[in-house]
């Protein structure tokens, strides 16, 4: 199933995100992880791409996984950055003929290496190149796109980056996800903004569950992300206690969550980090107002 038609249903939905593992030895158990959320009963699950393409022979066994055993529709991330324009068509070809229907266009990160070698020599710079790249392809799949509510790093100001951003949409992209959000009033600040700048495909804020202390650093790190003093109020009181971060992380997520389903937001995507029982007491958390028709309007 392509996930613009789950979207389109406007039923609040719920999705996770997961990714494979870096060492051959370890595909089992993260095989078993990804399935483990996926019996959850999530909208769709989403499967990383390594950087630089380290781990990308696992995304798809994982995603062909899912699908089978669950029924549940992945979406496939492919990078081009560090690839030349022949092994991105291979991989095209590969996740088509998987039966594959879903995927998150992105760059990718640039690696040390990468960023020592003369740009203009790449394949791919950006990951407008590569939508248009999948949508040459002439297979019919469904391309998602990752945005950025608080300015991609590369952007000197936000102007700038919904510009660029509204490049990937028309070049053919059916739906956003944003980074990681602790606050959603960014969320809405920036949903508010691209609306006016002509974009009209959804948007899935992304939201990650933060369970023990050592993530807030790795979280601001990968993305940047503000932290509101409400939560690093949270983070400062129950850090030092595994069990009550872990808890206390959980809700903070599922306030998030609520808040964006009383505000309209009808999709949300989860940043599981491979965690079951994360996702498990998410989806436990909103039992009652998954499923449920609550009369939400486009």
């Amino acid at each position: 199933m392509k996930i613009i038609d789950i979207l389109n249903r406007k039923d609040m939905s719920l999705s996770f995100e997961v990714f494979p593992p870096k060492r051959e030895t370890a595909f089992e158990s993260v095989k078993l992880t990804a399935e483990s959320i996926a019996a959850n009963n999530p909208a769709f699950m989403s499967v990383t791409y390594g950087a630089g393409g380290g781990t990308s022979r696992y995304t798809l066994d994982i995603a062909k996984d899912i699908e089978e055993k669950f029924g549940v529709p992945t979406l496939a991330h492919l990078t081009c950055v560090s690839s030349s324009r022949a092994m991105v068509k291979e991989k095209i070809e590969e996740i088509h003929a998987m039966g594959i229907e879903n995927i998150m266009a992105l760059r990718g990160d640039l690696t040390p290496e990468l960023e020592k070698t003369d740009p203009t020599i790449w394949d791919y710079r950006h990951a407008v190149e590569l939508i248009r790249e999948i949508k040459e392809s002439g297979y019919d799949f469904c391309i998602g796109a990752a945005c950025y509510p608080e300015i991609h790093p590369d952007s000197s100001n936000q102007r700038e980056d919904i510009k660029y951003l509204k490049e990937k949409v028309d070049a053919g992209v059916d739906f956003l996800t944003t980074q990681m959000v602790f606050d959603n009033n960014l969320f809405f600040n920036f949903l508010y903004k691209i609306r006016e700048a002509g974009i009209t495909v959804p948007v899935l804020p992304g939201i990650m569950p933060i369970t023990n202390a050592n993530q807030v650093e790795r979280a601001i790190k990968l993305s940047g992300s503000f932290m509101p003093q409400r939560f690093k109020a949270i983070v400062d009181y129950f850090g030092s206690d595994p069990d009550a971060m872990k808890q206390a992380g959980i809700a903070y997520a599922t306030d998030q969550i609520i808040d964006l389903y009383a505000n309209g937001v009808t999709n949300v995507h989860v940043y599981s980090m491979n965690k079951p029982d994360v996702a498990q007491a998410i989806m436990g958390n909103l039992s009652n107002i998954l499923w449920k028709d609550f009369g939400v309007k486009e």
